[in-house]
């Protein structure tokens, strides 16, 4: 279990944030705002995907009119992003917006941020200090001559200080880089500084695969040290692939109850029965559509397939001519190989409904069994492809000084 750093808890509309709070997903739509049925389309597609609050850009007096039915038919608490004009950022409370988003690089007169505070603390809406490397005020750029960590904490910690002199302090803060070392360096720096809630996230990341790869390195390095109450996955991408990227990082990091599926696969080796990669094409395809909360496995040969995927729901493991069903490693079924893809699908289902225990006792007896001479055949036929039993005896005897 990760222990979560503690943090004052505020809430965007319905979804709680900081305070122990589950962590929350974030997305930002891509359409116009003023096109309002499109806008609410991406925003359904997004809560679809796993995205608890979405953002939606307020930029010009047509994006806020928009706002105004775009909110009250919204399945999320819409945030609404706010650059340069503070007016707006008026507008968009007006319009019922659940959070504000100011970036302290280019909102920078103390009277008008206060302005804003105050009309937001009037109406128990949450304000992200939302700093972005990229847009780092001019004078803090001078000062440390590049947007290093200390600089964007400084810029967040300035900006607070004008938000709590307005008596607010319904905050969350994020420090965003595109450099995934100076973004980690960044948060952590920050969390020593302060205990409002963190909203996390690589701006900037770029599409996937690297935008991916950069996020879930940044994301997940400060999760797991307890870091981070919210996340965003920017990528420049259809943003559903963000929803769907920051629900399924925060399922593996156990940071959020699985809500589909999650299949595992072993990466195949000289000892598989079977083409590893087709099968598990085809079960993903299979399983997906069905949107079952489960874990699966797909493996190669009955050898290890089982034990090796024994914390798994079910699996499958191929002997020769037959694939081996297994229930959290205890073989339960032996199909055709033909079946595989339609057995393990049948049983998933099965499973969902009616839960492991009964599934077991529901079990093949001699289903195990088959399994193990299948494991013993193959072994003869093809010898151990991971050479256990010599190196068990060959580092037994450098152990021993022999």
């Amino acid at each position: 279990m990760i222990e979560r750093r503690p943090t004052r808890a505020i809430r965007v509309g319905s979804v709680a944030v900081g305070g122990g709070a589950p962590v929350s997903v974030q997305s930002m739509t891509t359409t116009k705002t003023a096109d309002v049925d499109g806008t609410l389309a991406q925003v359904y597609a997004l809560r679809g995907a796993g995205a608890d609050i979405v953002r939606i850009t307020c930029n010009d007096v047509e994006a806020a009119q928009g706002l105004a039915e775009i909110v009250p038919r919204s399945p999320v608490p819409i945030v609404a992003d706010i650059h340069f004009q503070y007016r707006l950022a008026l507008a968009a409370l007006e319009a019922g917006v659940a959070g504000l988003r100011l970036n302290p690089g280019n909102i920078r007169n103390p009277e008008h941020i206060k302005t804003v505070a105050r009309a937001a603390s009037e109406r128990s809406v949450p304000i992200r200090v939302g700093v972005n490397a990229g847009s780092l005020d001019r004078d803090l750029l001078a000062k440390y001559g590049a947007p290093v960590p200390e600089a964007l904490v400084e810029s967040a910690l300035h900006e607070i200080r004008l938000l709590e002199e307005a008596g607010f302090e319904d905050i969350k803060i994020s420090v965003k880089h595109s450099d995934v070392p100076s973004m980690v360096a960044s948060y952590r720096l920050l969390s020593e500084r302060t205990d409002y809630p963190l909203h996390l996230g690589v701006t900037e990341a770029g599409p996937p695969p690297g935008g991916l790869i950069k996020s879930v390195a940044g994301i997940a390095t400060l999760l797991l040290e307890g870091i981070g109450d919210t996340i965003r996955f920017s990528l420049t991408a259809d943003p559903v692939e963000e929803a769907e990227a920051g629900r399924r990082l925060l399922e593996q990091l156990g940071l959020r109850e699985r809500s589909g599926l999650d299949l595992i696969a072993c990466p195949s080796c000289g000892r598989a029965e079977i083409d590893v990669l087709e099968v598990t094409r085809k079960a993903q395809e299979a399983l997906e559509a069905e949107e079952l909360p489960i874990q699966v496995a797909v493996m190669g040969c009955v050898v290890n397939g089982p034990g090796e995927a024994r914390e798994a729901d079910i699996g499958i493991a191929a002997g020769k001519g037959k694939g081996h069903l297994f229930i959290k490693g205890r073989v339960v079924r032996v199909v055709p190989e033909a079946e595989m893809v339609d057995a393990l699908l049948d049983e998933a289902r099965k499973l969902a409904s009616e839960g492991v225990e009964a599934r077991l006792a529901a079990a093949d007896g001699v289903a195990a069994r088959l399994a193990d001479e299948a494991a013993e055949d193959l072994l003869a036929a093809r010898g151990d492809a991971n050479r256990a039993r010599e190196r068990r005896e060959s580092v037994a005897e450098i152990a021993r000084g022999e």
